[in-house]
């Protein structure tokens, strides 16, 4: 199944808030927080983080080390007895309003060049979810599943974000809504089914490769939507813009490998250098145009 992850985050900001005063919430939402979903036998932490660990850190599938514990081979799902706190409430507003962001901008984006907009849904669930091919766990972190075009989000990971690493800011989570809508944006113009299909038919470095210029793209269309919904609405404050470059800067693959073991495996990388995502959401907030994103055309090197 493919699913495209925003990535881990290691970095500590101070907190800055977006103007999002008035904005309408969009309703293009399914709230499953709250629902159980069954699992055979169950997988504990050490084996969640063991699946994270090869996946965003080497880009290996963890789905055989998950299988083999039984989290994706669950049923169906169960009502339970769950309050959300008022924090996370509140995490559930902010993302429904930059959702609906998202949706103004790129209806407006695709109007203006004879397209037509379709916006993907977004799914907010607590520890596992069932999507349209298997289970998932918030350890995934947020992800894209072009399978049902629909963004997935745990929203204990911005609590996670705040409380444990020290992680605040509205732009930083308005960065990673917008990086997995990103995502929905290349399947409406196909370049997502292109490189998955590509990504099969060459070796697993080439793969990763192209995997770099997917996330680079969607790094580059979350700032293009940051571009145009601050010109739509006023949304950044003083500080929003360098609050993102900070967080991008701290989830490249390098980095984090780096942090992780000490050292780096370039071929291995998945979702680029620390240098080149911030460089690539930088030119998407400068120049708001879609058309200044090609990471496909340039030499790898030169990405």
């Amino acid at each position: 199944m493919h699913f495209i992850d925003f990535f881990c985050i290691f970095v500590v900001i101070k907190s800055i808030n977006m103007n999002l005063e008035g904005r309408r919430q969009s309703t293009n939402v399914d709230d499953r927080r709250g629902r159980s979903v069954g699992k055979a036998g169950g997988i504990g932490l050490g084996g969640i983080l063991l699946a994270g660990i090869l996946y965003l850190v080497f880009g290996i599938n963890p789905a055989p080390v998950l299988e083999g514990a039984g989290a994706l081979n669950g049923g169906g799902q169960t009502e339970t007895n769950y309050t959300p706190t008022a924090e996370e409430e509140e995490l559930a507003v902010f993302s429904k309003q930059i959702l609906a962001g998202t949706e103004d901008v790129w209806t407006s984006i695709f109007k203006a060049n004879g397209r037509t907009y379709e916006p993907p849904r977004l799914v907010l669930y607590n520890d596992y979810v069932q999507t349209s091919t298997g289970t998932a766990s918030a350890s995934t972190g947020p992800f894209y599943s072009s399978a049902d075009q629909t963004v997935y989000i745990d929203l204990s990971f911005f609590s996670s974000m705040k409380q444990q690493i020290g992680a605040d800011g509205d732009f930083a989570y308005a960065y990673v809504i917008a990086h997995e809508v990103g995502h929905h944006v290349q399947y409406l113009l196909g370049t997502l089914q292109q490189a998955h299909q590509q990504m099969q038919r060459v070796s697993e470095k080439e793969a990763n490769q192209i995997s770099v210029r997917l996330e680079l793209q969607a790094d580059f269309y979350a700032g293009v939507w940051a571009h145009h919904d601050n010109k739509m609405f006023s949304s950044l404050e003083a500080g929003d813009v360098e609050e993102g470059l900070a967080v991008a800067a701290k989830i490249g693959d390098d980095y984090l490998q780096k942090k992780a073991y000490g050292y780096t495996v370039p071929d291995s990388f998945n979702h680029g250098t620390s240098e080149q995502r911030s460089r690539w959401l930088k030119k998407g907030l400068s120049t708001g145009n879609p058309a200044d994103g090609d990471t496909f055309s340039i030499a790898y090197n030169r990405l």
